[in-house]
This record gives structure tokens, sequence and C-alpha cells, in this order.
């Protein structure tokens, strides 16, 4: 297929290196210039400008936030002029609902199709084309993306033809991610506390009460007490919640927990750990309970 992609951070580039892996054209843009140059040699043209990125039947957005794609599709870059009629636009950010259906809205009003695929997975599973997508939209375009998908990911979730479900279910999850995070870090602070090695405690957990790989992926992390290497820094982490709690301010849905885990995270900008993984957010729990960072 042919594709313009717009996005090369931590992992957008492995996305979309994985579709020119699978055979597909791609037209690439990103705001750093380099990023883009480094998918040249993988048959990858570069594109000068987002609207020549756009110039595609197919386009896919993959940026920060909101402001980020705002500015890409109804400001300067001037995505939603140049993409034709019939060209389908894939939003895969983790963004608001309400700016996923402010993009279904404009899209159909210029005859563009608008899906969202949101995804989850760290950059090492994007690297190994291990995502896992959640796609909602019309049937034929997310069908027809479907290829697109298989080359990025594992499995695809197909939510219904309402394009903001897909993004209601993205910060649903990242919703539980971050409480995961909150709540391994503050069992395993209780068990260092009274001695129990944290390894033989993640041992414990993970092959019983606690068996699935987002368990084992920080899990992991908290109890060698190491957030390195960087997959998902805490700014990201803080703007995911904020989404969370304006979706359910919109709706009406309490959620005391995420209102918590958000000043968390503010506490970790506040201390200046702007550049750290949003897993960080564990060590916390240990410094209130007067642990020293294991060496």
């Amino acid at each position: 297929m042919k594709v313009g992609w717009i996005g090369l951070g931590n992992m957008g580039l492995p996305m979309a290196w994985n579709l020119l892996k699978a055979g597909h054209e791609l037209v690439v843009y990103n705001r750093t210039r380099s990023r883009a140059d480094s998918l040249q040699s993988d048959g990858a043209k570069v594109a000068a400008t987002p609207a020549e990125a756009a110039a595609a039947p197919v386009l896919v957005t993959m940026v920060a936030d909101d402001p980020a794609l705002e500015d890409l599709i109804f400001g300067s870059g001037k995505v939603l002029e140049v993409l034709g009629r019939g060209a389908t636009h894939i939003s895969m950010s983790t963004i608001s609902v309400a700016l996923s259906k402010r993009l279904a809205e404009a899209h159909a009003k210029r005859g563009q199709v608008y899906v969202s695929a949101p995804v989850f997975g760290r950059p090492e599973a994007a690297v190994a084309a291990k995502l896992f997508v959640v796609a909602a939209g019309p049937q034929k375009a997310v069908s027809a993306c479907q290829p697109l998908f298989d080359a990025m990911g594992q499995r695809t979730f197909v939510m219904g033809e309402d394009a903001p479900v897909a993004n209601v279910i993205k910060l649903g999850g990242n919703f539980l991610i971050a409480s995961t995070i909150e709540s391994f870090g503050e069992a395993f602070a209780l068990v260092r506390k009274y001695g129990v090695n944290p390894h033989q405690f993640l041992d414990f957990l993970t092959s019983s009460l606690f068996t699935a790989p987002v368990h084992k992926t920080y899990g992991k992390l908290i109890a060698d007490d190491q957030y390195q290497p960087v997959g998902f820094k805490v700014p990201l982490g803080l703007k995911d919640v904020r989404l969370v709690l304006a979706a359910a301010e919109a709706a009406s849905v309490p959620m005391p927990l995420a209102s918590m885990v958000r000043d968390h995270f503010v506490t970790l900008m506040a201390q200046g750990k702007q550049d750290e993984d949003w897993a960080t957010i564990a060590r916390l729990a240990a410094d209130n309970a007067g642990l020293k960072p294991i060496e």
C-alpha cells in the first residue's frame, strides 16, 4: 500500500520501519528530519512538509499529543486541506476522546475517512511488531487497513464503527497500566521494608496471581529499581492520565484513583524527573517508605 507517515518518535520510527519491511511504500515526515532520513536506506521517501506526506491514499499519524495533531490536521500542517477525497487518515496516537470526535466529523465533512487505531506496547514491542492495535472506524476502511496493522502488531482488536471508542479503550488501558505501576510500587516498598527480596516477590507474583506481560515488564523494572532505558517519559504519562480524567469528567464518571496517580506524576515533574520513564512513579512509594535505591 502507498502510505504517508507523520511522526517518527520512539514508537513511530519502528512502526514505520516494519511497514517498509512488509513491502509497503512510505512517504515519511518528522519534525526532526534526521529520523526520517534514517529510513531512506530502507526505501522510504522523505517529505519536506506534512502536507507532502499527506498526499497519499492512506495517512498514518503517530505524534505525541493533542496540540501536535491539531496543528498537523487543522493548523500549519494543512493535512485536512491536502488529504484527498476518499483518502483515509489513521490516527495511532494517544489522544483525547474530544479530539477524536472532532477529527471524525472534520474528515467526514470533506469526504475523507477517519480510523482511530491507538496501540498498546512499549518501543521494544514496536520494534518486534508485537503491538496490540485497537481499531475503530468505518468497517470497510478498517478492513482495508488490516495489512498495515498486521505488519506492526501481533493482534488487532476491532471495536466497531465509532472511531472515538478506540480512544476511550486506549485511555482506559493506559489508566490501568499506570495504576498497576502505582500499586506494584507500593507493594514492593512494603515487602522490601520487611526484608523480602524483591525478585523473589516478583517471581511469586508473576508465576501465580499476576501473570500478564504488563506485570512482568513493569514488575521487573520495579524489582530491579532501574528505569532505563526510557520507553515512555513521565510527561507522557501525566498527559495520558489527564486525558483519562477529562474523558471521565465529560461522562460524569468519578475516578479517584486516577486523580491520585495524576498527582504522583505531578510530583515527579516537580522533582525534575521529566526525562525518566513513567514507571519511576513506583520509586515514589519506595522514597516515601525511606528505602534507598537498589544498587
